[in-house]
């Protein structure tokens, strides 16, 4: 099985057939009993049962805990509906009872997904504190590209299976909330999350050390944790005056596209539609003599293929501009201020950390990764994200980061030399390749020049280069040979990374970060020539996004540690953005550039560039 099916296992054990003791604690003195125990442990395994899977809203209904395999225990929250009045002031003096506990800084935290229990413990004044050991980020970092959740790493490392909430609360329209259940009927459950991440941190502690990767765990991801969690409890803030403008703006062009498409039809028509869209461009107006067609026998007229027709009739380009300014409506101008809670004006953005393959961070609710920067009507968005009533927004970004990597992992002399001479390096590269001098570089040159600098580093193929050159095919081939002429080191580099992937069947990151590549030995060339591709790209991808991840550990610890009242609110790709109280605005840059460019060291400098304004679109 390649672990992404559900396994079938006909001698899965679950609690009916284990041995376990675990504890309902609902008394006031086995309360206090159990807090006193606990805290004799140098490690706690723990998680929290909730109202809600948004931890930014979620009430507490009971905490769970588990110092030794097989045995767990359950504590009982009482019922309350807000963060105030008699109800939460009862809660509250339960949870406060773990708050020596949760806050020690002596005792390891071990939990499932564990920011999530970090932000809802916020809620009531709880600083979940100490070294901690997130078990979904452990598989995460052995294995980026399987699941990662609880009950399928009970079934693959314990043979387990775990009790699933829907035979608790239901499903679909009769779903209860866990709080309106008897606590006896929860009790084993939320026990038993305890218990299994106990177990699962065991053995994948050992896996992590076997594997090389327990300092990437331990010094780059878990630390992260807590900075990511305050990211998203303080939110970002929106402007929805600005958004609403720009809706109705958004709103009326759509009109008037729908209007001239129907005018150059001449029918009624349904842009949203592919169907209808399909009929129109082929078989009405004909615009292709052999269009692709889907196994019903629809015409494609996604993004891609309307996009190599654009020239064929000004009606595929009217039907795309649509179709972005629909985009952009529903996933962002309209749907941010649907997501503003609890803090009025603010969005709080959730950072995945076990996602991606190259190590990257991914958001969702919004996603920031996917706003389009390039096209004037993404820019509407970046305009919308504000600082703080009073603050100045402050951006600031790796400046060519992969490029750089290139130059440090390839070694190469020229582009080494290239970097720290600190001319402009597409320059610097066409000056090398067309074979004139720095000064004689004409702004084509340098445009074909940065086009093959990042062309190169994803391994793009002569016909590729010419696309996006708009040369032909020999004057691209001509280019890429001059090219590696001049970078011989990074021709070698990326044989080199072909070859490592091939036999070991995963790429490194100069963390120890692995990107597994099983098809770099497959017999199709198409797939094969995408896993090579990755095997270039991807220890360069990973390594930036470790480098990232790094400075923000850096940064928000000095913040802290200086209380300094800015707030670091965003993060994309090599980007950090800040909300920053004016009196802070010079130690803020100096800090966050100076920790950005010292995150490691490399042959090459790392260079962050910064921006200031009254909105994101301003200061990046």
């Amino acid at each position: 099985s390649n672990g992404q099916g559900d396994l079938f296992y006909a001698n899965l054990s679950d609690l009916t057939t284990i041995e376990h003791n675990y504890e309902l604690i609902d008394l006031e003195e086995e309360i206090d009993n159990l807090a006193a125990k606990l805290l004799t442990f140098d490690f706690i395994s723990l998680d929290t049962e909730t109202t809600s899977i948004d931890p930014i809203s979620a009430k507490l209904v009971g905490l769970s805990f588990s110092v030794k395999e097989g045995e767990a225990f359950y504590v009982p929250i009482p019922k309350h509906d807000t963060w105030e009045g008699d109800d939460f002031e009862k809660a509250l003096s339960i949870v406060n009872k773990f708050k020596t506990l949760y806050e020690s800084d002596k005792i390891l935290k071990i939990g499932q997904n564990i920011k999530y229990d970090m932000t809802v413990l916020a809620n009531y004044g709880i600083h979940l504190e100490g070294k901690m050991f997130d078990t979904m980020i452990a598989h995460y970092i052995i294995a980026p590209e399987l699941r990662h959740n609880m009950d399928y790493l009970a079934e693959i490392y314990l043979n387990y299976k775990t009790i699933h909430i829907d035979q608790l609360i239901g499903s679909g329209k009769k779903q209860k909330s866990m709080r309106d259940l008897d606590p006896k009927e929860v009790y084993e459950y939320a026990a038993e999350d305890a218990d299994v991440t106990l177990k699962l941190k065991n053995i994948l502690e050992k896996e992590l050390k076997e594997k090389n990767l327990y300092t990437l765990f331990e010094e780059v991801e878990m630390p992260l944790v807590p900075v990511l969690a305050r990211m998203e409890m303080n939110g970002a803030r929106i402007d929805k005056e600005s958004l609403a403008d720009t809706s109705r703006i958004f709103t009326e062009k759509m009109i008037n596209i729908e209007k001239e498409i129907r005018e150059e039809a001449g029918q009624e028509i349904n842009i949203s539609s592919p169907k209808q869209i399909g009929e129109l461009l082929f078989d009405k107006l004909k615009i292709d003599s052999k269009p692709k067609k889907t196994k019903t026998g629809q015409y494609v007229t996604d993004e891609a293929t309307l996009q190599a027709l654009k020239s064929k009739n000004p009606i595929v380009e009217k039907i795309l501009d649509y179709r972005g300014y629909k985009k952009l409506l529903s996933t962002y101008i309209d749907a941010l201020p649907q997501l503003e809670n609890p803090r009025p004006g603010h969005i709080h953005t959730s950072y995945n950390q076990a996602v991606t393959a190259t190590g990257r961070l991914s958001s969702s609710n919004p996603n920031l990764q996917n706003i389009p920067i390039r096209d004037e009507n993404g820019k509407e968005v970046r305009k919308a994200f504000i600082p703080d009533e009073g603050e100045i927004f402050f951006s600031a970004d790796y400046s060519q980061i992969e490029l750089r990597l290139m130059a440090h992992l390839s070694q190469d002399k020229n582009m080494v030399e290239d970097f720290n001479s600190g001319h402009d390096i597409h320059q610097a590269t066409a000056s090398k390749i067309f074979k004139v001098d720095i000064s004689e570089v004409t702004s084509d040159m340098r445009r074909k020049a940065k086009t093959a600098n990042f062309g190169i580093i994803y391994g793009i193929s002569a016909f590729g280069l010419a696309e996006r050159m708009e040369v032909s095919r020999s004057e691209a081939k001509q280019l890429i040979d001059d090219y590696f002429a001049t970078y011989p080191g990074v021709k070698a580099y990326m044989d080199k990374s072909i070859e490592k992937a091939r036999e070991l069947g995963y790429t490194e990151t100069l963390f120890g970060r692995r990107c597994q590549l099983p098809d770099i030995n497959s017999r199709n060339a198409v797939v094969r020539g995408y896993a090579e591709r990755n095997a270039i790209n991807a220890p360069i991808q990973g390594t930036a996004a470790d480098i990232i991840k790094v400075a923000m550990i850096n940064i928000d610890k000095r913040m802290r540690e200086m209380h300094l009242r800015s707030k670091m609110t965003l993060q994309v790709h090599d980007e950090l953005n800040f909300s920053v109280v004016p009196e802070e605005r010079e130690i803020v840059q100096q800090l966050v550039t100076s920790e950005m460019e010292s995150a490691i060291k490399l042959s090459v400098p790392l260079f962050a560039e910064c921006g200031w304004g009254k909105n994101w679109l301003e200061a990046h």
